[in-house]
């Protein structure tokens, strides 16, 4: 699953788009700009007093309580067993990042524009590798001590040096954060530096120095840690929730890029280890708010009497963010998955047509690309400008490249399609699988097996089918839940066959990419490359990614290498949807139009509706 900076949304009407032509101040000598983008592209001017999407007028308090929707680093859906989410130990706790003050905050109706926050604006030399930040004197800690230049490079250091193996390849082009003085930090930058890196860089946490003097970073702790954001840490029980108090007197309320924002008292999580149960958790009011992620739930069970009588509202709202790759991730790391025919033949032994129309009530369109739901994705012929980009890797790739993207084989619908089989069948028998004595075994008699590996129940019904077709092959399939902790450690160290995994790119995407496809990530540790990727061609192409000049060339790069990664077939693709099925008590409120980016908005952009909290039950 992707995990979403709380401010990510847009909607362009007439006059925002016009609003688009507004540019950042030049990055010459004692001039600063107010906010910053991967192309330069800002729609709000220096004195903006809010963002267009928000309620201003919003009021303060009451409580905001869900399950966790999306993680980050070391977190759980499932569990947490630390304060620390920013390392490789642990899992920690969801909504940390609501505890720390960033240089810069992301506006929701732009694609990657951000803004100030801690600092007041940023200048940028005219090569790009050096950004000034202005740091606000008003900035404070939750102790009242000042926010300085000197605690921003503490923290971008510790993070580069310390911090968990995705957040330090993100950063591998920073070579320092120095201050100047308590007002002035001093970012360096790598020459070719990956577009999104300063984006990145004035979107993470900032830690007060003199707090790390007296703690190790680098432990796993259930000690709240100083911060400085809009919430602070709560009440909590490990492994099963964890609240967070809005901080009352928070230096950053009067800015304009937090109007309108953070306006519960209290913020709460709730954990479950199955979703079934987590569900039976909603209808008891044990929790508020819902996303829904499971199709059956959806169709079948808000029939509750709540939903009824109008106590619990459901929403089905608009994502136009892309959507991006959920899947079975074969991990070549394992001898079985090297060979590409073997990978596609496991492809063919899936129906989903079966198993969108039998398990999940239709709700679901396939999956093809990890750019799926965007203009990013590939289709078609490459045109001219792919086709530039792609030429240098003819004969290293296959020569579908050059051809119209693979999509996954649609099925007859019937759960076993046999012509499909019968071509994984030859697939794997081309790559050296042969049956013997009903068995799929290698030329040296070693039985082809495969286990899938989960976290939680929920997904049992969709590989039962899945492991049964696998079987007419002759595959010795399985599936195995384990714990949260488990399936983290085990997940870190690539020590599975198989298992799924959701994530999306940004709708600029850039360093994250390594993160994920990058030769260099399949040997990092904890790196999202599930699978091992490591093509040279995919690096080539995610570095003209990177160095993109223009949306444009940015589009034509993410076409050439969506190409490449879907002729890899390094992964079975499932399913996505392009909205959000929520649900919530009737105790809320929301802007009437949620920005692009930031998906639903919760909790940043709701507030608590006291008016609708004092009807009586049954009247609502």
């Amino acid at each position: 699953m992707r995990r979403v900076s709380r401010r990510h949304v847009l909607v362009l009407g007439g006059a925002a788009a016009a609003a688009l032509a507004v540019r950042p101040a030049s990055a010459t000598e004692g001039e600063f700009a107010h906010g910053m983008s991967a192309f330069g592209d800002l729609k709000y001017p220096k004195d903006f007093t809010q963002f267009d999407y928000v309620n201003a007028d919003a009021p303060k308090g009451g409580l905001f309580s869900t399950v966790p929707s999306s993680r980050s680093y070391n977190q759980s859906f499932q569990t947490f067993n630390s304060l620390n989410a920013f390392i490789l130990k642990g899992d920690g706790a969801i909504g940390m990042e609501q505890t720390f003050t960033t240089l810069m905050t992301r506006s929701g109706d732009e694609p990657d524009a951000m803004y100030g926050l801690a600092a007041s604006g940023v200048q940028i030399s005219a090569d790009g590798l050096t950004y000034r930040f202005r740091m606000r004197r008003e900035a404070r800690f939750h102790d009242g001590t000042r926010i300085a230049a000197k605690d921003v490079a503490f923290s971008l250091n510790t993070l580069k040096e310390k911090g968990h193996p995705i957040i330090r390849q993100q950063m591998r082009d920073v070579i320092k954060a120095e201050a100047v003085d308590d007002d002035t930090l001093t970012v360096t930058f790598a020459p070719n530096r990956a577009r999104d890196v300063p984006l990145y860089v004035a979107s993470l946490p900032i830690f007060s120095q003199a707090y790390y003097t007296k703690h190790n970073f680098e432990e796993s702790t259930l000690d709240a840690p100083l911060g400085s954001g809009p919430y602070k840490v709560g009440k909590f029980e490990v492994g099963r929730y964890i609240e967070y108090d809005r901080v009352k007197d928070w230096w950053g309320y009067g800015l304009p890029v937090a109007k309108g924002a953070f306006n519960f008292d209290t913020v709460r999580y709730e954990f479950y280890r199955d979703r079934d149960v987590a569900f039976e958790g909603f209808t008891g009011r044990n929790y508020l708010y819902r996303e829904e992620f499971t199709s059956r739930v959806w169709a079948t069970r808000y029939d509750f009497p709540a939903v009824k009588d109008g106590r619990v509202k459901r929403e089905t709202l608009p994502d136009e963010t892309p959507s991006g790759a959920q899947g079975w991730f074969l991990n070549m790391r394992r001898e079985q998955f090297k060979d590409p025919r073997v990978r596609e033949a496991l492809g063919c032994a899936f129906d989903f047509e079966w198993t969108n129309k039998t398990i999940m009530y239709g709700a679901y369109a396939r999956t093809v690309s990890p750019f799926q739901n965007s203009d990013l994705m590939a289709s078609g012929a490459p045109s001219l400008d792919e086709l530039k980009l792609l030429e240098p890797f003819r004969g290293q790739v296959p020569d579908e490249v050059f051809g119209a993207p693979f999509v996954p084989p649609v099925t007859d619908g019937s759960g076993q399609d046999r012509a499909l089989l019968r071509k994984a069948s030859q697939l794997l028998q081309q790559a050296g699988w042969t049956i013997k004595d009903g068995k799929r075994v290698s030329s040296s008699g070693r039985r082809f097996t495969l286990e899938f590996l989960l976290d939680e129940p929920s997904f049992q019904p969709h590989h039962a089918p899945y492991i049964k077709n696998l079987g007419v092959l002759g595959i010795d399939a399985s599936l195995r839940v384990v714990d949260p902790v488990q399936y983290r450690a085990r997940r870190d160290d690539f020590d599975f066959d198989v298992t799924i995994e959701r994530f999306s790119m940004a709708s600029t995407p850039g360093e994250a990419l390594r993160t994920f496809f990058s030769s260099q990530a399949a040997a990092i540790k904890g790196s999202n490359n599930l699978s091992g990727i490591a093509s040279p061609a995919l690096d080539a192409l995610i570095e003209k990614i990177i160095a993109a000049n223009s949306r444009d060339e940015l589009r034509v790069a993410c076409h050439a290498f969506d190409r490449v990664f879907r002729a890899g077939r390094y992964w079975v693709p499932q399913w996505y949807r392009n909205n959000h099925p929520i649900a919530y008590w009737d105790v809320f409120g929301h802007p009437p139009k949620l920005p692009r980016y930031a998906g639903v908005g919760v909790p940043d952009l709701w507030w608590h509706d006291a008016a609708k909290a004092a009807k009586p039950e049954q009247t609502r």
